[in-house]
C-alpha cells in the first residue's frame, strides 16, 4: 500500500481542519473555512519542508505516530490496557452534585469539573477548548484560551467545526502551562505537535478527550436552527442540548436564538431532520477512517454513559477513562467532599456505552477501507485491516447508505443555501432516510428472527390471533 500522507489527506477532502499542520509549518500551510463549513487545510502556499513538517503532525497522515505509538500522555507500566479504550488507570461513571451546576452541563458536568480543579490545584494555569467567541462574528464557536474554565459560555458539547491553529500559535511565546480539549484525532494532533515542537510541549502539559461518534461541520448547526425559523444569516446562537426534565439524557431539545432576540426556540432533536447521529448527516469524510473513539491519546476522556442504568436520569453521567494518576487524585478529592458523585463502572461497561461507535470505527471502518481501495481510492492507514467481509450483507448496506447520506448532506444543503429554500434539504435526506430505516428494519428483523424468544413470540402471537379470530394460518 502507497504511503496516505497529508497531500493525500487533503487531497480526498479527508482534511478534519484541526490546524496542527499550520502550526508545524509556522503558518505558511494555512487552515481555513471551506464550502462544506469546515475547515480545511490549503498546500499550495507552502515548501516541501513545511508540508513534510506538516504531515508529521496529521491525524490522518501515515507519517504522523498513531494512537497505539503516541499512548497514554503520562502512561506507567502499571497501567492497564483495553483493546477499544487503550491505556487506562480507572473507568467510572459520574456527575456533579449541584444540581443547578448540571443543568448548565451537556452531561454529567465533570468535564469543565475537572478543568475548574486543574486551574484551581495550579496544575495548570490556563485551559484551550472551544466555546463562544469572545468577539460576536460570524462563527458561532471556536477554540480560545480561559482562566475561567467553569463559565458558561466555555462549557457544554459544541457540534461544531473548529480549528486548533489560532490559540495553539497564540500560546507558543507564552510561559504558561496550559490543558487542551478536544475530540480524538484533535488531541492525536496536539500530541505529535509537541513532538514536531518541542517548546510546545512544555506549554501544553495535559490532554482532556472527548468521546466521540464523528466530527459535524458547522452546516449541522445552521440546518437545525433553519428548521425552527432561524435562518443562517440569521443565526445568532445555538444550544445543542438543552436537557428536559421529563426526559431521559438521551431525549434532549435542540434551541436557536435569532441575532438580536432573546427568546430561544426548542424542539426534540429527535424530531428534526439531520439530528440523529446514525444518519451522518454533516459528517466530515475524514471521520470515516478514524479508528479512535474515547480519545486514547489523552489524559482522561469523558463521554456520555449510554447505558440502561444512567440515561433515565434526565440529569446526564458522564462515562470517564483515566490515564492519569494525578487526575485520578482529583477525582478521589472530588468525591470525598462530595462536590462529584463516582458511580462504579467497569471497562467493559464503559466501551459497551459507546458500542455504536465502536461499530462504526472498527468492522465498519474495514469496509470503508475495503470500498475504497477496490475504486483504487489513497487511504491511510489503520489499526484495522481492509475488509470488505468484516460486516454481513445486509449491514454493509446499512453502512454505504449512512456514508451516502454524509456525503449528500453538505452537497442538498448547499443547494438549499444558494436556492434560499430549506425544502431543497429536507426532501433529498427525507428520501434518504426512507431508504436507510427500510434497511435498519430489515436488518432488526433479521437479527430479531436469530433469537428463541422472538420466534416464540411470533408463534404465540400467531396461535393466539387465530383462535380468537376464528380464522386458520
Amino acid at each position: 500500500m502507497d504511503s496516505h500522507r497529508i497531500e493525500e489527506t487533503v487531497a480526498r477532502g479527508m482534511c478534519i481542519g484541526c490546524g496542527a499542520c499550520a502550526v508545524a509549518s509556522g503558518g505558511t500551510i494555512e487552515v481555513t473555512l471551506g464550502v462544506e463549513r469546515l475547515y480545511q487545510a490549503n498546500l499550495s502556499g507552502a515548501s516541501s519542508l513545511a508540508i513534510r513538517s506538516g504531515s508529521r503532525v496529521c491525524p490522518f497522515s501515515d507519517e504522523a505516530p498513531d494512537e497505539d505509538t503516541l499512548g497514554a500522555p503520562h502512561g506507567d507500566p502499571s497501567m492497564s490496557h483495553d483493546p477499544l479504550l487503550g491505556t487506562y488507570t480507572r473507568t467510572f461513571a459520574g456527575r456533579v452534585s449541584d444540581d443547578h451546576y448540571l443543568r448548565g452541563s451537556s452531561s454529567g458536568g465533570l468535564t469543565s469539573w475537572l478543568l475548574g480543579r486543574l486551574i484551581d490545584s495550579e496544575t495548570v494555569d490556563a485551559v484551550i477548548n472551544v466555546g463562544r467567541p469572545a468577539v460576536v462574528g460570524k462563527e458561532l464557536f471556536e477554540y480560545g484560551v480561559t482562566r475561567e474554565a467553569g463559565r458558561a459560555d466555555r462549557r457544554k458539547s459544541h457540534y461544531y467545526s473548529s480549528t486548533m491553529a489560532g490559540a495553539l500559535t497564540l500560546i507558543e511565546d507564552s510561559d504558561l502551562r496550559y490543558a487542551i480539549v478536544g475530540i480524538p484525532c484533535y488531541i492525536r494532533a496536539a500530541r505529535a505537535l509537541c513532538l514536531e515542537k518541542p517548546g510546545l510541549a512544555s506549554r501544553l502539559v495535559l490532554f482532556v478527550g472527548l468521546v466521540c461518534g464523528h466530527d459535524k461541520t458547522q452546516a449541522f448547526a445552521e440546518s437545525l436552527a433553519w428548521q425552527l425559523g432561524v435562518a443562517p444569516g440569521d443565526l445568532g446562537d445555538v444550544d445543542f442540548r438543552v436537557k428536559a426534565p421529563e426526559r431521559p439524557s438521551s431525549d434532549y431539545d435542540f434551541g436557536a436564538r435569532r441575532i438580536g432576540e432573546e427568546r430561544w426556540r426548542l424542539s426534540p432533536t429527535r424530531e428534526l431532520i439531520g439530528a440523529n447521529w446514525g444518519h451522518g448527516a454533516f459528517q466530515p469524510e475524514a471521520c470515516n477512517f478514524c479508528d479512535d473513539v474515547v480519545a486514547e491519546t489523552a489524559d482522561v476522556s469523558f463521554g456520555d454513559a449510554w447505558l440502561p442504568g444512567f440515561t433515565a436520569d434526565s440529569r446526564g453521567t458522564n462515562v470517564v477513562v483515566s490515564r492519569n494518576r494525578l487526575i485520578d487524585g482529583l477525582f478521589e478529592e472530588g468525591a470525598l467532599s462530595g462536590q462529584i458523585t463516582v458511580l462504579p463502572l467497569t471497562p467493559e461497561e464503559a466501551a459497551q456505552s459507546q458500542a455504536g461507535a465502536f461499530r462504526h470505527r472498527r468492522e465498519g471502518l474495514s469496509l470503508r477501507l475495503a470500498d475504497d481501495a477496490e475504486l483504487g481510492l489513497s487511504v491511510p492507514r489503520k489499526r484495522v485491516a481492509p475488509d470488505a467481509l468484516a460486516v454481513a450483507p445486509r449491514r454493509a448496506a446499512l453502512l454505504r447508505q449512512r456514508r451516502k447520506m454524509s456525503a449528500l448532506s453538505h452537497v442538498a444543503f448547499r443547494e438549499a443555501l444558494e436556492s434560499g429554500d430549506l425544502r431543497v434539504y429536507l426532501r433529498a435526506m427525507r428520501r434518504e432516510i426512507r431508504a436507510y430505516e427500510r434497511l435498519e428494519t430489515s436488518l432488526l428483523v433479521r437479527v430479531l428472527l436469530r433469537t428463541k424468544r422472538f420466534a416464540v413470540l411470533v408463534w404465540h402471537r400467531i396461535t393466539t390471533s387465530s383462535s380468537c379470530s376464528g380464522g386458520t394460518s
